[in-house]
């Protein structure tokens, strides 16, 4: 459907409404107004919201407020700006409405440079899809880095040159209408809902749920280490006090009375969700020239269908949607392309405040903004100055990067400086970054002519060049070396898997069933797009791992669950309600790991050995941790006086084991501890605390 078609079609509902001869039609129009409205207002209500909230976060440091102060004078503060703002969109509401009129259609990319472009993009997805498979067995990884350069650098000087060639004034996309806004808003809840019954098991969350259920529990922001020690020990450095959504949820589990990781995963999560998904219907609609509803579908389908590998974007959406940077992936970085959409479009002082709250937001979720935002607003400052834009593109970039990148610089100087030891020490280079991401096979594929194909798809100027100054940074970043490079230069190696980020790979997959033929006849041309959507959604079924099968470390439940193996749970509560003496929990790995995030009260051995890299893996504290951890874990027997002495110098005041571990059974009871609990099966298990 070409966008005069689109627009004559939203057209049709308010000339019916609009009948003088009706006394509902005013009515019915604002309900309409209001309707189509939602998702915007939802969304920009939701960044406004929380960028508050971390302000004030932050500014709470210097008062030493408590949590749930700062969150009361929050929702004050947000009540007060949601009924100003109401009360200014009920009476835009009233007005009639009129359609966006179509803009001139810039004029086409010349066919003879198009298609070596539309080739080079094809070799370069395929090879990259197929790199590291048995099928692409030998291919070089220079192969789709030469040919990707190649169309990604094609696709911005055929976007430049449309841009060029267009109208003087910028074409808008149509507003959505209420059915099309109705449809988003049903989908958006869906998800929320389904959020409610899968379950990952994620061990980052000792960290994420842990501090919630700290501050929830405590009512303090622990400043220092929370996980071995009672907030005596250094924090982590790779973990500053900047992101504030875990303070959020456990100030908001403080005020309404109930557990930190109930508010994290019944309250926050769905509301996260309902976000994210509007979110990324926002930007789709606004980047597609026609069928935005299918493109969102498609897109929607692929968050849902493509998950299982560890860094795969499905991954980071549902099953870790409440962790700040899986946020940060699922919702600021399409909201972040849409609102600089909007600020180079209309220069208007509302976009360019949304720009800045949405980095803020961005600071408040995650520290890997401070890396990502600016990655994101070099390729669109890089794609506004092909065109002249420099000054917008200089007043955009700084609105999005100053506080996230200004937030982690003042922690820094406060606090010390910052170390990288505590993230993943596995460097992944260019090709196994594109496929922990946008994979390998024939999903693989399909990434990669979303990657490079997008910008050609996209709605002409502003959308399309945007799009290609992502495409050619990204496809800079999977040069071979330039990782390398990066990560040498800035120290943050340890996380540039992450810069698939800057792409909105979902919203360019969804692009991609946009696709227009020349045809006389508007049916054939939608037929094109229908099919072109059920052959990748049927890819995904097939070549792909959806989001709640067990191969996703995910599992699904017939009732709202907590995102803890059920065992584990009910295994850390009930130590939790012995009667312990003071001193350490010593237990399985996995049960230390699910204590914490059952309650704060519990301080464990072990919260996860992966955070031990922060304390200096050849210290006492952190051989005697490990030792002990497979003692209890029953992968190692070490003699008994290294346990014993172990048990001391930890300062270890229960013991509980499972009944299979005869070995750790035996050896705590010749280490003088005596049995005072035990729970039968499944998980049957026994504790232990010094006799006496």
């Amino acid at each position: 459907m070409s966008n005069a078609d689109h627009v004559a079609v939203e057209e049709r509902p308010a000339l019916a409404d609009a009948s003088p001869e009706s006394p509902q039609a005013p009515g019915r129009r604002r309900l309409s107004a209001l309707i189509a409205a939602a998702p915007a207002a939802v969304t920009d209500a939701g960044v406004v919201g929380f960028a508050l909230w971390t302000v004030l976060y932050h500014a709470a440091f210097l008062f030493s407020l408590r949590p749930s102060v700062t969150f009361l004078i929050w929702v004050a503060s947000a009540l007060l700006l949601a009924g100003w703002a109401g009360v200014r969109a009920w009476r835009r509401s009233g007005a009639a409405t009129a359609s966006t009129p179509p803009s001139p259609a810039p004029a086409a990319h010349p066919r003879r440079w198009v298609l070596p472009v539309v080739a080079a993009a094809a070799v370069a997805a395929i090879t990259a899809g197929l790199a590291g498979t048995p099928a692409g067995d030998g291919i070089s990884w220079w192969v789709p880095a030469g040919a990707g350069i190649f169309a990604a650098v094609g696709v911005l000087l055929l976007t430049r040159r449309a841009w060029l060639a267009g109208p003087a004034p910028e074409p808008a996309a149509p507003a959505p209408t209420a059915l099309q806004s109705a449809y988003a808003l049903l989908v958006s809840v869906g998800v929320a809902i389904s959020s409610l019954f899968i379950a990952r098991n994620t061990p980052d969350d000792v960290y994420y749920v842990g501090k919630s259920v700290w501050v929830a529990e405590r009512d303090i922001v622990p400043l220092n280490d929370f996980l071995f020690t009672e907030n005596v020990a250094p924090a982590m450095g790779s973990q500053p006090p900047t992101p504030s959504i875990e303070v959020f949820a456990g100030a908001l589990g403080r005020v309404l009375g109930i557990h930190g990781a109930s508010a994290t995963w019944y309250v926050l999560l769905p509301a996260l969700a309902v976000l994210a998904i509007l979110a990324l219907w926002r930007l789709v609609h606004r980047w597609a020239p026609r069928r935005p509803v299918l493109a969102f579908s498609v897109a929607v389908a692929y968050l849902y269908l493509v998950a299982g590998a560890d860094a795969a974007l499905g991954t980071f959406h549902l099953p870790r949607l409440y962790e700040g940077k899986g946020m940060f992936v699922s919702a600021v970085i399409p909201l972040m392309w849409l609102y600089l959409t909007e600020w180079f479009d209309t220069r208007s002082r509302r976009s360019l405040l949304l720009v800045f709250a949405l980095s803020v937001t961005a600071a408040g979720l995650t520290t890997t903004s401070a890396i990502i935002l600016p990655m994101l607003v070099g390729a669109a400052g890089l794609a506004m100055l092909l065109v002249g834009r420099w000054k917008d593109a200089l007043i955009g970039g700084v609105a999005a990067v100053a506080y996230p990148v200004g937030a982690i610089v003042v922690s820094r100087l406060v606090l010390g400086g910052m170390t990288a030891t505590g993230a993943d020490d596995a460097f992944f280079d260019a090709e196994y970054t594109y496929r922990r991401t946008l994979l390998v096979g024939i999903v693989g594929v399909i990434s990669g002519l979303a990657l490079w194909c997008g910008p050609l798809l996209a709605r002409r100027r502003t959308p399309a060049l945007l799009a290609a100054g992502a495409t050619l940074t990204m496809s800079v970043l999977l040069i071979p070396g330039v990782l390398e490079v990066l990560g040498d230069l800035s120290g943050i190696s340890v996380v540039l898997w992450r810069v698939p980020w800057l792409l909105a790979l979902p919203a360019l997959i969804g692009l991609l069933c946009t696709v227009d033929v020349p045809s006389p006849a508007p049916l054939l041309r939608g037929a094109v797009g229908v099919v072109v959507a059920a052959a990748m959604v049927a890819c995904f079924a097939v070549w792909a791992t959806p989001m709640w099968s067990p191969e996703s470390w995910v599992q699904t439940h017939d009732r709202p669950t907590w995102k803890l193996p059920q065992q584990r749970q009910k295994i850390a509560f009930w130590i939790k309600d012995q009667d312990r003496p003071d001193g350490l929990l010593l237990a399985p790995s996995v049960i230390m790991r699910a204590s914490l995030i059952v309650t704060s009260e519990v301080r464990v051995v072990l919260p996860r050995d992966f955070y031990l890299v922060e304390y200096d893996l050849n210290s006492d504290f952190a051989k005697d941790r490990l030792l002990l951890a497979g003692f209890a874990d029953g992968r190692i027997q070490p003699p008994k006086d290294e346990v014993a002495t172990a048990v001391r110098r930890v300062g270890v005041g229960t013991i509980c084991v499972y009944n299979g571990n005869r070995y750790a059974r035996d050896t705590v009871v010749d280490l003088g501890f005596e049995k005072f609990a035990a729970r039968k099966g499944p998980g049957a298990m026994t504790c232990y605390r010094p006799a006496g």
